[in-house]
């Protein structure tokens, strides 16, 4: 699907340790924004727990949309991955690594079948260790927050303006 909507959003659960770090990159992103998430910037950030299959409804619309979510591949602690999920499924080492009873990758992929992909899609995962219910979000983690925040606004076209804030 075609548009102009611009869209970044954060996925998770923050009292799930790590699982909060999409929700984390979606509030740097929106304080780098300078509360103009919704208006000046052209952009939207959104963020959404528990159960991705609501990115269906969310990114209806839009044509570039970021997602940020923690992700367990395996990489080491606080590493941010990109993956452009138009262009191709997401990585084995990435599908079922949720805490989601539906995960990122089999959301995607149900978008991709019914034909609800928007044309620009990223996915930004960063690495995490401690999901445990109650924990609090690790020090890897909170620590490629801000680096995952500007590689998320220059995602959606915003480089420069709001990366170093």
């Amino acid at each position: 699907m075609s548009g102009g909507r611009r869209l970044l959003i954060g996925l998770g659960n923050e009292l799930r340790g790590d699982d909060a770090a999409g929700l984390l990159v979606a509030r740097e992103a929106r304080r780098r924004l300078g509360g103009a998430a919704d208006g000046a910037a052209g952009v939207e950030v959104l963020e959404l727990g528990g159960e991705p299959v609501g990115l269906l409804e969310a990114w209806d619309g839009a044509g570039r949309v970021v997602l940020a979510d923690a992700v367990a591949s395996g990489a080491a602690p606080g590493t941010v991955h990109r993956l452009d999920a138009a262009a191709a499924p997401l990585p084995a080492a990435f599908a079922g690594a949720s805490t989601h009873a539906l995960g990122l990758a089999e959301a995607i992929e149900l978008g991709r079948s019914l034909g609800r992909l928007p044309h620009g899609l990223v996915v930004l995962g960063i690495e995490g260790t401690d999901f445990a219910t109650g924990a609090e979000p690790s020090e890897a983690v909170r620590g490629a927050v801000s680096e995952a925040a500007a590689r998320a606004l220059a995602e959606i076209g915003l480089s420069g303006r709001f990366s170093r804030q």
